[in-house]
């Protein structure tokens, strides 16, 4: 049987989660040739409402498009982190941007600054986003960073590929001295098995 992973990017409209969840689930399907299902939803006002973006992952054909209970959440505010993580499963990562989430409900969560590291670092917090993105990619090794980086420059504006790239490796950075803080925790490794092809 094969593996299936679901993911589920939240936070508020703005913060670009929907632009993250195509890049991740093309990353994925054009670049690593897995299946894979990316929805959207988000509240009616354009910035400030709820935002979620949901990417489901397998090397087999998904039947099922929509998560049931998430491998991988990410927050990137207090109400998308109240609201979703009931939805986590009992051995699943929540990922958070502690710019905005105080309470974190898992001592075992990833936390990293995103919003204020890229406005510190890269003076734009425009780019939180892909500094989540980075910090995804090094939790997980779903995909390689060249797959990431490579959809991520498709889908960018033009001009904006430094800062955007800068900002993914950024994340990767912190998010390996969040799982030092954690204490070694592993990354979860569903790379295929070529040799096996």
């Amino acid at each position: 049987m094969g593996f299936r992973y679901e993911i589920r990017l939240s936070g508020s409209g703005g913060q670009g989660l929907i632009l993250i969840g195509i890049i991740l689930a093309e990353a994925m399907g054009l670049y690593e040739g897995l299946h894979v299902v990316q929805t959207q939803s988000y509240g009616p006002e354009a910035r400030g409402g709820s935002s979620k973006s949901e990417v489901v992952v397998s090397d087999e054909e998904i039947d099922y498009p929509k998560p049931q209970k998430v491998d991988l959440l990410l927050a990137m505010n207090q109400a998308s982190c109240d609201l979703y993580f009931r939805d986590l499963k009992e051995d699943g990562m929540l990922v958070v941007d502690t710019t905005f989430v105080r309470q974190v409900p898992n001592p075992r969560a990833v936390r990293v600054p995103m919003t204020k590291l890229a406005k510190e670092v890269l003076g734009r917090d425009i780019v939180a986003n892909i500094v989540a993105l980075g910090v995804l990619s090094e939790v997980t090794d779903l995909v390689k960073v060249e797959s990431l980086e490579a959809a991520l420059l498709r889908r960018v504006p033009k001009g904006t590929e430094d800062i955007n790239r800068k900002a993914l490796h950024l994340g990767r950075e912190e998010a390996r001295k969040a799982l030092r803080d954690l204490g070694g925790t592993e990354i979860v490794d569903y790379t295929v098995d070529e040799t096996a092809v």
